[in-house]
């Protein structure tokens, strides 16, 4: 099966969505309103990811779904990801900018060159706001964080389960390395075992984030080579790929350099985190049971508060 056949897979798949009524559309590939029933379903996974981490003693922050942009600048995510990425603009003039602006409006021109740029942008990831906050030295066996919130990626497509706009559950730790390691080690495990439970026939895998550019295929495949990215894939569709339903990342001392975050031992901290899609599970969990989560097998049901 090539590429066309899984666009087209793709396509009838978000028609059947839509038809059910579980998807409303937007008028935007990948930017979708959720009936009752699949918000249920989203709440009951988020429901389920936070009860495999309340052993960890994690902090619960909840960032909004905007950030500074001096931190996406700073973390270098402009050159890694530009294509990824939205900013948030607004109009500042006075009445004759006003104006200006309607004619480009009405002549169907560049009105969007009329905005200005706020200082913010859009969370490419729930975890990314919150590194700047943790400035300074941090206690003895780090600190852990459970995060969940919206986060952008522009990449419209026909696939149901590739949103632009969608929500994520995190664990994040920053301290010391081994802490790190063992985080992520932690979280393969956990992760691979939540979604299991849920009857999903998933897989770990090596992979790498979707790096722009030439100098973005370097970083991709050290990226591969390290093993720092690892995904826990599922069917969401016929399409021959599977989709990553969450992922653990470790970003080594990445975010520490930038915001001079230190571990313990005075050396600069390392971060990883495990983050679950909740859109995409719960359109995988359509996928194995089909559009009607009443009928869902019981055992399901009863996991996610059904």
């Amino acid at each position: 099966m090539g590429e066309h056949d899984d666009e087209q897979l793709h396509a009838s798949q978000r028609d059947a969505l839509l038809a059910a009524g579980l998807l409303r559309p937007s008028g935007v590939d990948g930017v979708y309103g959720l009936s009752s029933e699949l918000a249920g379903v989203v709440a009951g996974v988020d429901g389920l990811i936070s009860a495999a981490g309340h052993d960890q003693g994690a902090e619960r922050v909840d960032f909004p779904p905007v950030m500074a942009m001096s931190s996406i600048e700073a973390t270098g995510y402009m050159q890694g990801f530009p294509h990824l990425l939205g900013v948030v603009r607004t109009f500042e003039g006075g009445q004759a900018e006003h104006r200006g602006l309607l004619d480009a409006l009405d002549a169907g021109g560049d009105w969007g060159s009329k905005l200005s740029r706020t200082g913010l942008a859009l969370c490419p990831a729930v975890c990314h706001p919150l590194y700047a906050t943790l400035t300074g030295t941090l206690p003895p066996g780090g600190r852990r964080f459970d995060l969940c919130g919206y986060a952008f990626r522009h990449e419209p497509s026909s696939d149901p389960a590739r949103l632009q706009a969608f929500r994520m559950h995190e664990y994040v730790f920053v301290g010391e390395e081994p802490g790190a390691n063992a985080h992520r080690e932690l979280w393969h495990a956990r992760g691979a075992e939540l979604l299991s439970s849920l009857g999903l026939e998933v897989t770990v895998d090596v992979a790498n984030d979707p790096f722009f550019g030439r100098a973005g295929t370097a970083l991709a495949a050290l990226q591969l080579e390290e093993g720092l990215k690892h995904e826990i894939l599922a069917p969401t569709s016929g399409a021959t790929a599977l989709t990553a339903l969450a992922s653990t990342n470790r970003h080594r001392d990445h975010f520490a350099t930038v915001f001079e975050i230190m571990a313990s031992d005075g050396a600069p901290a390392h971060s990883t985190c495990c983050g679950f899609g909740l859109e995409r599970i719960a359109l995988a969990l359509v996928w194995r049971y089909g559009t009607s989560p009443r009928t869902w097998p019981h055992r399901v049901r009863t996991l996610l508060g059904r």
